[in-house]
C-alpha cells in the first residue's frame, strides 16, 4: 500500500498522534496537565515550571493563571523543593554545590540562605563520608592529596572542611 493510500485511508486523522502515544509524547495535554505531570515526577519551583511550560502557553497570562492555581492548591511549594533537594543531595555534595542548585531553581535567596546555613554544621562529617567512599585511605604523597582535595572541592565542600578531612586522614 502506498503512503498516499495509507494517508487517505486514515482520513482527517492522518499525521495526528492520539491515545497513549499522545499523552506519552506530551501532545494533547493542557498546560495544567503538563504542570501536574512535571510535579508528579518531582518537586518543581514556580520558576522551573514557568521556564518549562512557557513554550506551551498561549499567553503569559494563561501560564501565570495556571501557576497561581497550582500554588493556591499547594501543588507548588518552595519549602518542599528545598527539602527535596537537600534530601537528595546532602549525602554527596557540599553546601556550595547545593546552594548553586537551589539558586538555579529560582528559589528566594532567603530560603536558599536558610537551607545552606543548616548544612554548614554537618559539612565536615558529610565530606569525610564522601572521602571515605571514594578513597578510604590516606594519600601517600602530595599529588594524591591534591587529587583528593580537588575531588571534594568539585563536590562543593568548603576549604575548611576539605582541609580537616584530608589532614585528619593523614593523622589516622
Amino acid at each position: 500500500m502506498s503512503s498516499y493510500q495509507n494517508n487517505n485511508k486514515l482520513g482527517s486523522r492522518a499525521g495526528q498522534v492520539t491515545g497513549k502515544a499522545a499523552t506519552a509524547t506530551g501532545f494533547g495535554l493542557s498546560l495544567k496537565g503538563r504542570a501536574l505531570r512535571y510535579l508528579a515526577a518531582r518537586e518543581h519551583s514556580r520558576a522551573e515550571l514557568e521556564r518549562k511550560l512557557s513554550a506551551h502557553a498561549e499567553s503569559p497570562e494563561q501560564l501565570a493563571q495556571v501557576l497561581d492555581e497550582l500554588q493556591a492548591k499547594d501543588f507548588i511549594s518552595e519549602a518542599r523543593v528545598v527539602e527535596s533537594v537537600i534530601n537528595r543531595r546532602a549525602g554527596r555534595f557540599g553546601a556550595a554545590r547545593i546552594r548553586h542548585e537551589l539558586q538555579g531553581k529560582g528559589l528566594a535567596p532567603e530560603a536558599v540562605a536558610e537551607a545552606v546555613s543548616g548544612l554548614k554544621a554537618s559539612e565536615v562529617a558529610r565530606a569525610r563520608e564522601v572521602w571515605r567512599k571514594k578513597f578510604g585511605e590516606p594519600a601517600p604523597d602530595a599529588a594524591a592529596r591534591g587529587k583528593q582535595m580537588r575531588f571534594l572541592a568539585a563536590r562543593g565542600f568548603g576549604s575548611e572542611a576539605i582541609r580537616r578531612v584530608v589532614s585528619q586522614s593523614e593523622d589516622d
